[in-house]
């Protein structure tokens, strides 16, 4: 496995760009850089990657784990690994787009926001709320987000339980709505950029709001 350090700001950018929880980061930036001409000419490497929907024998090209650049001013600060999801999603709808106000999401989810909350859960949470007051009816479509044996939102706790005994289901305030919260930042990151992505805020916004929560 090979390992490149890179800064905040492109580790988010890749984040944002996932299109499904369980993505990697070889997967994104393989679907992100490489040409036609290159991916003409290794069909049959890419046919050994995972299908989604089942389960399916690792591809034979050893992965990129692409780490995030310590941050300058901290200098025992440690290089964070873009993890991918152990139970890929599966049955996941494509974003809809819908009446999205850009302006309204960037004012509430700035650093000074999330500087109030002194876990990143929280944080995660807060900005949650957030994609939910803005647009409380669209946001239902967030269910639609799953994993191959895992729902990751749902309006109980108990349904999230039932799908998991390590879910630890945490209540999006002023919502209704419930969400998995034992999974690492990485993972939070792919989950808030496809709800945003569902919710039809723009790839930028999506972007901005990921990088704001990264640099926490």
């Amino acid at each position: 496995m090979k390992t490149i350090e890179i800064d905040d700001d492109l580790y988010a950018f890749i984040a944002g760009q996932t299109k499904h929880i369980g993505e990697s980061a070889s997967q994104i930036l393989r679907r992100l850089l490489m040409t036609d001409s290159v991916e003409d000419t290794s069909t049959s490497a890419e046919a050994a990657e995972p299908v989604v929907d089942t389960p399916a024998a690792e591809p034979e090209t050893a992965p990129v784990e692409v780490k995030k650049a310590a941050p300058k001013a901290k200098a025992s600060s440690k290089a964070k690994p873009v993890e991918a999801d152990a139970s890929p999603a599966t049955n996941v709808v494509a974003a809809v787009p819908a009446n999205a106000d850009d302006d309204a999401l960037l004012k509430q989810v700035t650093p000074d926001a999330l500087k109030q909350f002194d876990k990143r859960v929280d944080q995660f949470l807060y900005i949650l709320q957030q994609a939910y007051v803005l647009q409380p009816a669209e946001f239902a479509q967030v269910e639609t987000i799953k994993g191959k044996n895992r729902k990751y939102f749902a309006t109980s706790k108990e349904e999230l339980l039932a799908t998991g005994s390590s879910t630890n289901p945490k209540a999006i305030p002023d919502s209704g709505y419930w969400v998995v919260s034992n999974n690492n930042t990485a993972k939070k990151l792919a989950m808030l950029s496809q709800v945003l992505q569902i919710l039809g805020y723009s790839d930028k916004v999506i972007a901005s709001v990921t990088e704001t929560f990264s640099a926490q």
